[in-house]
């Protein structure tokens, strides 16, 4: 499209069952930064220094719906961008050993003779996050 009105992402904004899990794994697993906060919505901002990611809490984790890409609108998936190879396995390895993390499968291309390499997991909370090598 040539004529596009946008010029990318502001942000993205999560809905999360345990805000501060989502957070610990954003800045200790990932490496993000805090980027601020509303404790009384509640709700945490996070950033890798590109994506800015808002992290809102829930109010009632027991009877939120989770993830269902046949049943629910909404977000899918995030995918977020590694630079290369080595650093698409470290973050596997990190988040292989990350609690309340479940891997959907191991880092392979994203499809048959691809270059670019994935893999998907679910991050604490139910969130699914993909991560995808840059295009080759």
């Amino acid at each position: 499209m040539t004529n596009a009105l946008t010029v990318g992402v502001h942000h993205v904004g999560l809905s999360v069952s345990d805000l501060e899990a989502a957070e610990r794994f954003f800045c200790q697993v990932l490496g993000f930064s805090q980027a601020g906060a509303v404790p009384d919505y509640p709700a945490v901002f996070v950033s890798d220094g590109t994506t800015l990611i808002t992290l809102w809490q829930v109010a009632d984790p027991q009877t939120a719906n989770g993830f269902d890409r046949r049943g629910n609108i909404g977000l899918h998936h995030l995918a977020l961008c590694v630079k290369d190879d080595e650093a698409l396995n470290e973050v596997y390895a990190r988040i292989r050993a990350a609690s309340g993390t479940t891997i959907e499968f191991a880092p392979e291309p994203i499809r048959e003779g691809a270059v670019v390499r994935h893999f998907i997991c679910t991050i604490p909370g139910g969130i699914r996050v993909e991560f995808v090598t840059l295009f080759a």
